[in-house]
């Protein structure tokens, strides 16, 4: 069963020079999984919060390209906050985990890649079915 402790933020690959920074992730080297999808949100107002769902199978890597916002995890038991907000730096999410994203600042941009393309048999929609199904697991 997942844990939140099993979400963790990673150091993307960075390249400087004097024309800017890129920053680098690729299939299988940097995350633990291959990249079958990738999107992002923006223009999110403030006050809004995204996701509110749990995956079954599908691990992710959120990255805030632009501005910041905070994650929390539940992961059935124990819950976690993590902010984001640096470009170079992403957060896994592995599968079993609820996710909410909030807070967001004016210029916020998420960006998301994820292993599977979009599935909706694999989403959890409402959090008492993830809680049904995490206790059925332990």
């Amino acid at each position: 069963m997942a844990s939140v402790d099993d979400c963790r933020l990673l150091d993307i690959r960075t390249v400087f020079d004097h024309r800017g920074t890129i920053a680098i992730v690729e299939n299988e080297i940097d995350i633990g999984f291959e990249i079958k999808r990738v999107y992002w949100t923006f223009d999110i107002p403030s006050q809004a919060v995204r996701a509110g769902h749990a995956h079954r199978s599908l691990q992710q890597l959120y990255v805030a390209v632009s501005g910041s916002f905070e994650v929390q995890l539940d992961d059935g038991v124990r819950q976690s906050s993590v902010r984001l907000y640096r470009p170079d730096q992403g957060l896994l999410l592995v599968p079993g985990i609820w996710r909410e994203i909030s807070h967001f600042s004016s210029n916020a941009c998420l960006l998301v890649m994820a292993s599977a393309l979009y599935d909706e048999a694999d989403y959890i929609r409402e959090h008492r079915d993830f809680l049904a199904e995490n206790a059925a697991l332990r």
